[in-house]
């Protein structure tokens, strides 16, 4: 079986060793991942345009890996206030609607402070949307 990666050019892949994404196989797994732009933090204090951010590098690092948007079955949503998890869940069903992949949403503390959600995603190539009865 063939391991492939993918970066976001981040400083952190680079300088922890890790991989935006990694695919085995037709599984994609991609890390988690936060609203770093270029220039630093995408959307500061605000948690849907940090989680808009995010599925479009979610969606550049799958298709990089031959997947799509439609190909997620799993997706783990961590945000550092409670209070937040609404608005998530709101971009969340904007991206993934007729998709519905498996989901599970926490409060979690995330490193730095302005960090206000981070998103994993799992996908299998080829799977595309659920077949809802």
């Amino acid at each position: 079986m063939t391991r492939t990666t993918t970066t976001s050019g981040t400083h952190w892949e680079e300088e922890f060793g890790y991989a935006r994404a990694v695919r085995v196989g037709e599984r994609v797994f991609v890390s988690g991942t936060t609203a770093t732009g270029k220039d630093g933090v995408v959307g500061v204090g605000d948690s849907a345009a940090q989680a808009r951010f995010i599925f479009g590098r979610i969606e550049r690092a799958l298709k990089r890996l031959g997947s799509c948007l439609e190909d997620v079955v799993r997706t783990r949503v961590y945000v550092t206030t409670a209070g937040d998890w609404r608005s998530v869940a709101e971009v969340h069903g904007e991206v993934f609607r007729k998709i519905q992949p498996a989901n599970t949403t926490v409060r979690a503390e995330l490193i730095g402070e302005e960090f206000l959600v981070e998103i994993e995603a799992e996908a299998i190539v080829g799977v595309g949307p659920a077949d809802t009865p």
